[in-house]
């Protein structure tokens, strides 16, 4: 049995402490919050859970072998290096670090002690994404052409950081794991309308290869929208995550191209044929995170979503403020 601390009750921490709890084996021994009206209320709801208001008695407790923590990005090197130092295992939330310099440190720092780090990249455990992944690894596209992706809603606005780091380490995330090319470099523009973080941004992503990767992040969209396109020689996908029946689709459609002795006469046909709804599992992406954390600390394994690949992540946010910081000149990764 995993015991397991967690820190932080606010959006996404109730979340985290109904799917520990729900995994046959983890326990959750004990939550912190510094809002004494949310620490009360969990308090009355889960009386068998200890509570408390200082981050330091969970990441000293004997009695806990992993720190969750859900926690703004300023605050996660402080408490994780906390947690790893006392020998904790750790279960970060996206993004990892607030800087590449603290991921690294932490990487350091987690093999050193021989602990585990997990980013909760929880849009990696959908059944949408595993198709995706599957489709992708077994040749069904082609050489892939194009990566399109918009993540647009009206807020939550975040005080502390831009909307590229609220919403596209989601984008960032996926595309690392189910594209096989290697990005190399990227662009990005945004603009601030209503703080001085900026709330509507689109980012280039470069690869190896030909491929080229669109994602548009906006905290100022009227309608929520959650899309991915994926283009490639044979066939093309669209994942609608906002689609509970169909969220995924594979086109059979494409474009072929011969040419005449001259090569000034390019032909194209177009071609169209099926369909295809592929079934994707529908269990909750973010238990199926929990558990997986809890056997890979239980059975020493190494998680796919470890420190390394939250690094990879950050690294890639680090490149888009300083191409926002340089008015969308491409940034090396």
């Amino acid at each position: 049995m995993v015991r397991i601390g967690i820190i932080g009750l606010g959006y996404w921490g109730p979340n985290i402490v109904r799917n520990f709890s729900s995994t046959g084996d983890a326990r959750v021994a004990a939550v912190c919050d510094k809002n004494p009206v949310a620490l009360k209320q969990f308090a009355q709801n889960n009386p068998g859970i200890k509570t408390c208001s200082e981050s330091r008695e969970i990441v000293t407790a004997a009695d806990i072998d992993a720190v969750a923590i859900v926690t703004p990005v300023s605050t996660h090197f402080e408490l994780a290096q906390a947690a790893l130092g006392n020998g904790k295992h750790v279960f970060v939330e996206k993004p990892f670090t607030d800087s590449v310099a603290h991921a690294e440190a932490l990487i350091e720092l987690a093999e050193k002690k021989d602990l585990v780090i997990m980013v909760d990249h929880t849009f990696l455990f959908t059944g949408a994404v595993a198709k995706i992944k599957e489709i992708i690894d077994n040749k069904e596209l082609g050489k892939m052409y194009y990566y399109d992706s918009t993540r647009v809603n009206l807020g939550l606005f975040q005080h502390d950081i831009n909307v590229i780091w609220d919403l596209a380490p989601h984008d960032f995330s996926i595309m690392n794991h189910v594209v096989t090319d290697r990005p190399v470099a990227l662009s990005a523009c945004g603009r601030a309308h209503v703080s001085r973080f900026e709330d509507i941004a689109y980012i280039t992503v470069f690869f190896t290869g030909n491929l080229i990767a669109h994602i548009n992040v906006n905290w100022l969209s009227p309608v929520k929208i959650r899309s991915t396109l994926i283009g490639g020689e044979k066939k093309m996908l669209v994942w609608n995550d906002t689609n509970d029946d169909e969220k995924l689709k594979v086109y059979d459609k494409g474009i072929d191209v011969t040419t005449k002795e001259s090569i000034y006469d390019l032909l194209v046909s177009y071609r169209s044929g099926d369909i295809w709804t592929p079934k994707i599992d529908k269990r909750e992406a973010l238990k199926q995170e929990c558990s997986y954390f809890t056997d890979c600390v239980a059975n020493h394994k190494k998680p796919s979503n470890d420190g390394r690949a939250g690094l990879q992540v950050v690294r890639q946010l680090a490149a888009c403020d300083a191409s926002l910081r340089l008015n969308g000149e491409t940034v090396a990764l």
